[in-house]
């Protein structure tokens, strides 16, 4: 199951310093990520994001490609090297991996102007080393699916404090204390 994390920062580039920080852990298999995508919002209030993968241009380059194969078996490469192009293009636009681009902007409407949000899918980390890596790095979490113990550690880290350490109960002490003594014969 993936989790998001959204952390809003500053500046564009706090938010790209901090991606590219993932992008290493995730060459050591620290975490996988699904999705890391950087919105920023504009001294006009616009809204951009910086995703991993330019699907217009992954498109369009696909489909010139396979336009160029098809207008060759009709002597036309040219004319099916274009509508190729164009057709992919269109389609990449249209294609949405990872994070939806709406749910996105719409987050990021809550970043001042100038500020930018780093969205995150998580599909596996190795909390512990991953938190480490990320201490005092800055940043204010937005959203987050994590459970309440792994919001609380990762608002810690990148606020570089260490996490509270949860409340441990000893062996036996699972029930709470009995209203009644045993009675001993």
């Amino acid at each position: 199951m993936n989790d998001l994390l959204v952390i809003a920062f500053s500046s564009e580039q706090k938010a790209e310093e901090v991606r590219q920080k993932l992008f290493e852990l995730q060459k050591e298999y620290l975490i996988e990520l699904g999705d890391a995508v950087v919105a920023v919002k504009h001294e006009d209030g616009k809204i951009k994001l910086n995703q991993i993968i330019n699907t217009t241009a992954a498109g369009a380059l696909s489909g010139t490609f396979w336009g160029l194969l098809v207008g060759t078996l009709f002597a036309l490469p040219l004319v099916g090297a274009a509508i190729g192009a164009a057709s992919g293009a269109l389609g990449g636009s249209l294609t949405d991996f990872g994070i939806n681009d709406d749910f996105m902007r719409e987050v990021a409407e809550a970043v001042p102007p100038g500020g930018a949000a780093l969205f995150v899918l998580v599909k596996k980390m190795t909390t512990d080393k991953v938190l480490a890596d990320l201490q005092g790095v800055g940043g204010t979490v937005l959203r987050t699916s994590f459970d309440k113990s792994k919001e609380d550690a990762i608002r810690a880290a990148l606020a570089g404090r260490p996490a509270s350490a949860p409340v441990q109960t000893p062996p036996g002490d699972d029930q709470p204390p009995s209203a009644t003594a045993p009675v001993t014969a």
